[in-house]
C-alpha cells in the first residue's frame, strides 16, 4: 500500500512538471505569446530616493564650485545636471528664474505673477513651504516625454540660503485637475 502511494505520488508531480513545462512552450500555429516571448516595454522609472540624490549632488555641487559656476551648469541643456525626466532648476524668493535648462529663455525672468501653467502660484507655493522646511511638493506639469500631457510631479527642493533655492522633480502619472487649473508647457 505505501509503494502505491509512493508511486502515485511520484506519477504526480512528474505529470505536473510536464503540463507545466508544455505551458511556458509556444504554439507557432496559435499564434499565442508565451512569458518567454512577450516583451513589455519599461517606463523608465525614478525613485524618490534617486531624486532626492540628483538634488542633494546639485546643492554639493553649488558648495564645492560657488553659486555662480553652479548656475551655469545647472543652465546648460548638455550639463551634468540633466539626466533622464530630471533636471535642477533654481529660483531666488522674489520669483525670478536663476537656472533652467528647459526653459533658457526665463533665466533672470520674475515668473512670480505668471499665470501661464500656474508658474506663479507653483511659486508662492513652494517659496511658503520651502520657508516652513518641507522639500516635497506635490504640481501638475506638462510632461514632454507622453506628448504634453497633464501629469502630476514630485518635486523635491532644497533652499540654499534666505535668497534661492533648488530642486527638481519626476512624473508620478495622471494629474486630475480642472479645467482652469491645467498648467502649460514651461512651468517649472
Amino acid at each position: 500500500m505505501r509503494s502505491l502511494a509512493i508511486s502515485f505520488t511520484v506519477l504526480l508531480v512528474l505529470g505536473l512538471s510536464l503540463i507545466s513545462a508544455g505551458c511556458m512552450q509556444s504554439d507557432s500555429s496559435t499564434g499565442v505569446p508565451t512569458p518567454e516571448s512577450t516583451t513589455v516595454p519599461q517606463e523608465q522609472y525614478t525613485s524618490n530616493e534617486t531624486l532626492v540624490a540628483f538634488v542633494e549632488s546639485a546643492v554639493a555641487y553649488v558648495r564645492e564650485n560657488g553659486k555662480e559656476k553652479a548656475l551655469a551648469e545647472f543652465s546648460d541643456p548638455n550639463g551634468s545636471f540633466i539626466q533622464g525626466e530630471l533636471y535642477i532648476y533654481a529660483y531666488d524668493f522674489n520669483g525670478t528664474t536663476l537656472a533652467h535648462p528647459i526653459n533658457p529663455e526665463k533665466i533672470g525672468v520674475n515668473r512670480i505673477n505668471e499665470t501661464e501653467g500656474n508658474v506663479g502660484a507653483f511659486l508662492r507655493q513652494v517659496n511658503e513651504e520651502i520657508r516652513n522646511g518641507e522639500s516635497f511638493h506635490r504640481i501638475a506639469y506638462i510632461n514632454p516625454a507622453h506628448n504634453g500631457t497633464v501629469e502630476s510631479k514630485l518635486a523635491y527642493t532644497v533652499q540654499m540660503d534666505d535668497d534661492w533655492w533648488l530642486g527638481s522633480g519626476i512624473y508620478t502619472g495622471p494629474a486630475d485637475l480642472p479645467a482652469a487649473a491645467t498648467p502649460t508647457a514651461g512651468a517649472d
